[in-house]
């Protein structure tokens, strides 16, 4: 449930205490079959190194990260707020690597992470978030749930853990 999961943000030293949970995180995701950048062999030194350059953007102020973590405090989500932009954008920001363990799936984790993100969002002043996901999964549905309207989509635009093309639907968020 919902009240068992505690969303924060992270700071730098936080997120990079947590490079090693949130590997588990990306690995298991990866290995599900999720299409978020990385391909397998998802080995743990690729999606550690990977969260140690996160850790390092959080503290040059380049993003937010965000972590939810369970009632024993073991992480099982995490998404980004990507905020070092153009100058011609300091209102707007990208959303990255929406992440939920799958012990932790269907328990609306996803839905409290994209809550607060909102929130964190206007706390750093940005009012335009832009995000893509796979076309047809259950993200899709998750992003309309919350208020974000679909822009369009991309097709072949990446490809699945197993290889196969897969579209791109993008979707914008005015807060």
């Amino acid at each position: 449930m919902t009240e068992d999961v505690t969303v924060r943000r992270a700071d730098a030293a936080a997120a990079t205490a947590c490079v090693e949970a949130l590997a588990e995180v990306l690995i298991d995701c990866v290995e599900g079959g999720a299409s978020v950048s990385f391909m397998p062999p998802m080995t743990r030194d690729k999606a550690v190194a990977f969260w140690r350059g996160v850790a390092e953007g959080v503290a040059r102020g380049e993003r937010v990260l965000l972590i939810a973590e369970d009632r024993e405090g073991r992480l099982v989500g995490t998404v980004q707020l990507l905020t070092a932009l153009p100058e011609n954008q300091p209102h707007r920001a990208d959303v990255a690597k929406m992440l939920v363990h799958s012990r932790a799936r269907r328990r609306g984790v996803a839905q409290r992470l994209m809550a607060a993100l909102d929130e964190v969002a206007r706390e750093e002043g940005k009012t335009v978030l832009v995000l893509d996901t796979v076309t047809g999964g259950d993200a899709e549905r998750l992003y309309e749930r919350a208020g974000w309207q679909r822009v369009g989509v991309v097709p072949k635009y990446a490809l699945m853990p197993d290889g196969e093309f897969c579209g791109t639907t993008f979707f914008y968020k005015h807060l």
